[in-house]
């Protein structure tokens, strides 16, 4: 069965994409830590990050590398985190988070709440840095 990251990359579901090529995608997060929080993704679903082939885990950090650039460029921040747990969905996947602070990136903290508005205004910022 397609994971929810293989609908959103089929375009079967809608998420806030934010960059994509041939073999990986990025999208905000609709449970984000902070506003920016992206999810960068290969188009080829593999569960576990270090059960990627070497080549492609590569292509997938430079790809992630891209769209921190972009999300830096629009959300105020000291860097962007980069994280992957990979628990709660069955798809490689990198999360970048803008952070002024250590726990800005404690995934016990309670989630934010953004209007689809406000999700497609900061997607569009990144898909334009």
């Amino acid at each position: 069965m397609a994971s929810i990251f293989t609908k959103i990359i089929n375009k079967e579901i809608p998420g806030h994409i934010v960059a994509e090529d041939d073999k990986h995608i990025a999208f905000l997060d609709i449970s984000p830590l902070r506003k920016g929080h992206t999810l960068v993704v290969p188009k080829l679903e593999v569960d576990y990050i270090f059960d990627m082939e070497d080549q492609g885990l590569a292509e997938l950090i430079v790809f992630a590398k891209k769209v921190a650039v972009k999300v830096k460029k629009v959300i105020p921040c000291e860097r962007i985190g980069v994280s992957v747990i990979g628990l709660e969905v069955p798809h490689t996947h990198i999360h970048l988070i803008p952070m002024d602070v250590v726990s800005d990136m404690n995934f016990a903290k309670p989630k934010l709440t953004l209007s689809n508005d406000e999700m497609a205004a900061v997607a569009e910022a990144i898909r334009k840095a």
